[in-house]
């Protein structure tokens, strides 16, 4: 499969999210929840914490009564009988909960299957049945901003993290691995720098951690340059119909366009400021700039380490893993790492906040340069350092 791009045009969330939730019917004390935890078994029938619900699939009941109403119609509308091994069919809600785990804990089939009663194969076709239907029903929780307010209130909140005025996003990357079939292990094309076997994710985060615009597909040996020129925001981008806003007026006579930060791995664009390298000769003023662009670029780091911790399905090798499936697995990963954040579940707040997401790869350097993008980095370093003329 391509490369997934998050730029599609959907529905927007604004307050709907609780508003479903509320409604759709879900796990209570003494329904389903109540029936369904009787069924596992193995070191998950063990798990502990404020709510054992909660610690089996790390989301809230709330967050899980809200995905199950975006996945009920298109689940119900399957012909297909799933059952436990005892024969009794699963219900929408066991469905989901199959599923979330198999991508939360990142565990084979066969163990899922253990755990829950029930065949290896069903939650294969479980899973793949919720990530199918996900794409389509829940593609609203990742998008660009479509509305000024919404984008202002985002500048606003990057610029209080370390002062970078009118910035718009922090854009990463990072891998993730994957096995290929005995007959394509000799295949260097998904061979990175780092000798693994991965697939990309490039991601452009917002202050909340929330993804914004993702592209997968890609395999690992491609630099993030080349992953980033065959984007479709990289297209909006030199169209000039994306980061085309207000301007911020910083002194008489300059300005300051919109624009994301990236590390040295990505090209100094016009729309797109990296770090001072020391080829330039790196001032105070030079290294102060990159204290703040480096503790602003931080948001991106703890996204993706959060979303590999949650849904480790991702994190490593996958059990089984078919390359033309995982673009769509990844993207899922990262709908529903939104949906936690949008839904604002506490359960996120219990989890670990990591900041390495690519442990073991060395930074990459880029060596693309655009005098537009120079320019905008000079002003940018003289306005956090109060040098601009008034």
């Amino acid at each position: 499969m391509g490369p997934i791009r998050g730029q599609r045009k959907r529905r927007r969330v604004e307050k709907r999210a609780d508003r479903e939730a509320a409604m759709a019917p879900g796990p209570t004390p003494g329904d389903w929840w109540d029936e369904f935890s009787k069924r596992i078994a193995g070191p998950l029938s063990l798990s502990k914490g404020l709510d054992r619900f909660e610690s089996v699939f790390k989301i809230s009941r709330k967050t899980f009564n809200y995905i199950c109403s975006l996945v009920r119609d298109d689940l119900l509308a399957k012909t297909s009988t799933f059952t436990f091994t005892d024969g009794r069919p699963l219900s929408i809600e066991d469905q989901v909960a199959v599923a979330l785990r198999r991508l939360s804990s990142g565990e084979s089939l066969l163990n899922v299957g253990v755990s829950f009663g029930m065949n290896h194969s069903t939650v294969s076709q479980v899973t793949w049945r919720f990530v199918e239907s996900m794409e389509e029903r829940a593609f609203h929780h990742l998008q660009w901003p479509k509305s000024d307010s919404e984008l202002e209130a985002i500048k606003s909140k990057f610029q209080k993290i370390r002062g970078l005025p009118n910035c718009c996003g922090v854009i990463d990357t990072t891998h993730i691995m994957m096995c290929l079939p005995t007959m394509e292990q000799g295949s260097k094309v998904w061979l990175d720098h780092a000798k693994n076997h991965s697939m990309v994710l490039q991601a452009i985060v917002d202050p909340d951690m929330r993804f914004r615009d993702i592209v997968t597909g890609w395999p690992g040996s491609m630099d993030d340059d080349l992953v980033l020129r065959n984007s479709g925001f990289f297209q909006l981008c030199s169209k000039n119909s994306r980061l085309n806003g207000k301007k911020m007026h910083i002194s008489e006579g300059s300005e300051i366009r919109e624009y994301i930060i990236g590390d040295g791995a990505f090209p100094l664009l016009p729309w797109l400021i990296t770090p001072f390298s020391g080829k330039e000769g790196v001032t105070e003023s030079m290294m102060e700039f990159n204290r703040r662009h480096c503790a602003t670029r931080m948001v991106a780091q703890r996204a993706m380490a959060r979303m590999k911790e949650m849904w480790r399905i991702v994190q490593g090798e996958m059990w089984r893993p078919d390359k033309h499936r995982l673009p769509r697995i990844i993207l899922v990963c990262c709908l529903l790492h939104n949906i936690v954040i949008d839904l604002e579940d506490d359960v996120r707040d219990e989890m670990p906040l990591g900041h390495n997401h690519d442990e073991g790869y060395k930074q990459r350097f880029c060596e693309v340069v655009d005098e537009e993008g120079v320019g905008l980095r000079e002003r940018l370093a003289e306005y956090l350092n109060g040098r601009l003329p008034p």
